[in-house]
């Protein structure tokens, strides 16, 4: 099979396929030989020829200076990714075959390079150094999701190079409809699915009644966490338990999950992952809460998603055994580029899944008429707009209304005009188009309002660019801290890349730009639900390196190593739904972005047990050992208050250190006191107590916070919040 023929079968929709111009050239007496692919209209296939293939050699048989074997310029005849056919021409022969009416397009041949997630790369992961190679890329950690299911067909699952199965692993693949144990290998060593509750109310017929997946959710949150191509640990085994269900209400029953939760205990997961909530009111109703307790008291680390409500007091999966992940962008963006005629070139933001390059095309603008300069429901008429590039004003950042509008009146592409960065969905760009600021927006209205034939020469999609900025930044959707049942528990604990996030799906078919069918096997999915199997891969990670740390300490070393800066050197920003942002706090971000390398050496842990969560839940004025400090006021406080906090670390550091205490931008009105303010170990898993006190004098808007960092000389810094909230 051909790399072209092979790209175009598992093209991946998200990413830029580099078209590096070599052409593979063979040199003759009188002209060049060049590889070429021939786009044709099958329709034209003239009724003698059985096949395309028989048509497409009778065309290169009839050229002038044609070999006396038309194979030796035929490459591949195509029917199903394109129509038409790959040769090695000469000019000539090529200008013949592009004279004739069937002919569509000619591309030179160019040699494609996939690539997979960048999330790896932005979270510092290297092959050469750091966490990866120390914990072997999570070798043999089983992680077990709880999701929609799973598409073992996908290269994310190959299990090429994996050692055999472990031996403590009790667990199976079941089999069901369109899945069966042979769909199980040394990567993808259970899969099980859960339905009796669900089935109550009914499923979909469509659905699988198996655990393969049917909407996508549950490959592609698996295959960010242990996926082979790009997975955070790509060397882990990975289980699935399919709980979620495609039914009218979209929703999950309770005892599916439960039943999907024990059954990854007595299978022997290591960790646990799930990308699902249910609603809390208290912790011995949530049956989320409840499995995760009794997967924590089996040494399982249990990583859940914080939700997608976007406001304050809005966070799922709050317990405090829990680990609780928000969602942030990466430095990672996707554009295109649109040059008029005049020369003059513009970047904005895109999704057009298509890597195309459109030419000459008439642009159009409704100038005089409101509801068209705008691009109103119904307002274009198509005999103005078809098969032109149309420019739309800003309307309250609406695009996602205004590509439908476009879309419906027959325009080939479209240019949006705005200032806001309200968010939109890949799926939201059913045609070529991107999204360029008002200040570039004014000089293509210039242009377009000044001469009488106004042309795009080119739009080119879709291109990536990193180093994006700011980056990272809170997602709008983000659910929000306090935690509604305990809110002197600070949550979220950290936050993951969650937005734009690639990784595989379930294959589909997709038209591009000239309606040839392509195969897409890989896609961006956006929400908390991608940013926790990262950490869940982290944790596969972490539990390689440090086998014998208890799910606490997994998590410990997670939040303080984490950051809070973004890439422009300021504290991470939060957006809003309206696109506009402000700086975030610990109630967005809990103790800050995840840093998987620090992790692997945190210097110091906040440890806890199962007994620990168990007092906590009785009511015994049991002080959780966390590695935050929550002050939870309201407004009816009276003011000065106080409140202390004993905390015990252990030293999983260097055998000699001493660690200095530091609080950092402690704000107006707070006063702390950390006794002792120096902390020495003499040796490993020793561990020291200290005491915070935090004083405010004064009400204060919402939030304020600070940060206790524990420096030794050894370079680790143990950072943890300190937050004050008034809701």
């Amino acid at each position: 099979m051909s790399l072209f023929n092979l790209i175009l079968q598992s093209a991946l929709p998200w990413l830029l396929l580099l078209l590096l111009g070599v052409n593979n050239v063979v040199v003759s007496a009188v002209e060049e030989y060049q590889t070429y692919i021939i786009h044709m209209d099958h329709c034209q296939k003239p009724a003698p020829h059985l096949t395309h293939e028989t048509w497409h050699q009778s065309i290169l048989k009839s050229l002038s200076s044609s070999p006396a074997d038309e194979e030796e310029l035929l490459l591949y005849s195509y029917s199903h990714v394109m129509h038409g056919f790959s040769a090695r021409l000469t000019p000539t022969q090529l200008s013949e075959i592009q004279n004739s009416s069937a002919h569509i397009a000619t591309y030179p041949e160019s040699f494609g390079k996939l690539f997979t997630t960048y999330t790896p790369e932005f979270l510092g992961l290297q092959h050469n150094t750091g966490i990866w190679p120390a914990a072997s890329y999570g070798e043999d950690v089983i992680v077990g999701i709880l999701d929609t299911g799973i598409w073992p067909e996908s290269e994310s699952f190959n299990d090429e190079g994996m050692s055999p199965v472990p031996q403590r692993w009790k667990g199976k693949c079941e089999t069901g409809a369109s899945f069966n144990a042979s769909n199980c290998n040394r990567k993808l060593i259970g899969a099980r699915s859960f339905s009796k509750g669900i089935k109550t109310i009914g499923i979909s017929e469509e659905e699988y009644d198996s655990a393969r997946d049917f909407g996508w959710h549950g490959t592609h949150t698996s295959s960010t966490a242990v996926g082979t191509a790009k997975g955070v640990a790509p060397n882990a085994r990975l289980a699935m338990y399919k709980v979620n269900w495609e039914t009218a209400t979209k929703d999950t029953a309770a005892t599916d999950i439960l039943a999907g939760m024990e059954q990854a205990i007595l299978d022997g997961v290591d960790i646990m992952s799930l990308s699902l909530g249910i609603n809390q009111t208290s912790y011995f109703t949530d049956a989320i809460a409840k499995g995760a307790l009794s997967a924590i008291e089996k040494g399982i680390f249990v990583v859940c998603s914080a939700g997608n409500d976007g406001d304050f007091k809005t966070i799922y999966n709050g317990a405090p055994w829990i680990t609780t992940v928000a969602a942030t962008t990466h430095d990672r963006s996707f554009v295109a580029t649109t040059t008029l005629k005049n020369g003059l070139t513009m970047e904005g933001k895109s999704y057009f899944a298509k890597n195309v390059s459109l030419t000459n095309l008439k642009l159009y603008y409704g100038k005089g008429n409101m509801s068209k300069t705008i691009c109103n429901d119904t307002a274009l008429d198509r005999n103005e707009v078809a098969g032109k590039v149309v420019i739309c004003d800003s309307n309250n950042a609406n695009v996602s209304q205004q590509i439908s509008e476009v879309e419906r009146a027959g325009a080939s592409a479209a240019i949006f005009l705005t200032d806001s960065s309200y968010p939109l969905e890949p799926e939201d760009f059913v045609i070529p188009s991107l999204i360029l600021p008002n200040a570039s927006g004014t000089l293509v209205k210039k242009y377009v309002t000044s001469v009488r034939n106004p042309m795009v020469k080119r739009m080119k999609f879709v291109l990536t660019r990193f180093g994006t900025k700011p980056a990272p930044r809170v997602a709008h959707f983000s659910s929000k801290g306090p935690n509604p049942i305990t809110p002197g528990i600070l949550k979220p604990d950290i936050v993951a890349p969650g937005v734009d996030v690639l990784a595989a799906v379930q294959p589909y078919s997709s038209l591009d730009v000239d309606n040839n069918d392509v195969t897409i096997n890989y896609g961006l999915m956006s929400g908390s639900s991608m940013s926790t199997p990262i950490v869940a891969g982290v944790g596969a990670l972490l539990r390689a390196v440090h086998p014998k740390w208890s799910p606490a300490a997994i998590r410990s070393a997670i939040m303080t190593t984490a950051y809070t800066k973004d890439n422009t050197g300021t504290t991470m920003k939060a957006i809003f739904k309206d696109a506009k942002y402000e700086t975030a706090t610990p109630l967005h971000f809990g103790a800050g972005h995840i840093s998987p390398n620090e992790a692997m050496d945190p210097g110091l842990i906040y440890d806890m047990g199962f007994q620990d969560y168990v007092d906590f839940l009785c009511g015994l004025g049991h002080e959780l050992n966390y590695p935050s400090f929550m002050v939870a006021l309201s407004n009816e406080t009276t003011y000065p208050v106080a409140m202390n906090f004993k905390r015990v670390v252990t030293n999983v550091g260097n055998d000699t250190s001493i660690y200095q205490a530091h609080l950092e931008n402690i704000p107006t009105g707070m006063k702390i006191k950390v006794e002792p303010n120096i902390l020495t170990f003499t040796e490993k898993y020793q561990k020291q107590s200290f005491v915070v006190s935090v004083e405010i004098d004064r009400d204060f808007p919402k939030i304020i916070y600070c940060f206790l960092k524990w420096i030794d000389q050894h370079s680790h810094i143990v950072s943890s919040p300190i937050t004050a909230i008034n809701f």
